[in-house]
């Protein structure tokens, strides 16, 4: 086998659908493009969300809550979790950069920290936020808090 001699499967090769030459083709008048409507019509393409005259779903669907623009959201973890996740992972220092490393968190997540739980082990915090709760539980175990 040779670069020169290499040719399509067979069957593979189509001939081009010829559209609108004539009633005799076959396939002339309309083009394959049905009678009227706006699909028939040259440089046709549907609107995005459009439903051919149905009511499209966000006008379906009723309006519900309301969500600040200036919302921070963060990815919570529990003291009753930092000791699993420290044994786990074997971290020493409770960080974002530790925590990104060990997939738990992405680049721009921020991390709060709440009280529930008991923390039994000493341990470093670098997080974005904290509950006093947690704060003091972390405190009482020996344990030091740095707000990044």
């Amino acid at each position: 086998m040779n670069l020169q001699n290499l040719r399509p499967a067979k069957g593979a090769v189509h001939k081009e659908k010829r559209l609108g030459r004539g009633e005799a083709s076959g396939k002339g008048g309309t083009a394959t493009k049905g009678n009227k409507g706006a699909q028939s019509n040259t440089g046709y393409s549907s609107k995005r969300g459009h439903e051919g005259g149905q009511m499209p779903i966000q006008r379906r669907l009723p309006k519900r809550g309301f969500i600040p623009i200036d919302r921070t959201e963060y990815k919570v973890f529990n003291i009753g979790q930092l000791d699993q996740i420290i044994e786990k992972y074997g971290i020493q220092e409770f960080s974002l950069e530790n925590l990104y490393m060990n997939g738990l968190i992405s680049k721009t997540n921020k991390v709060k920290v709440l009280g529930h739980g008991e923390l039994k082990s000493k341990v470093t915090l670098k997080v974005n936020a904290i509950s006093e709760k947690a704060k003091s539980a972390i405190e009482a175990a020996g344990g030091s808090v740095e707000l990044v």
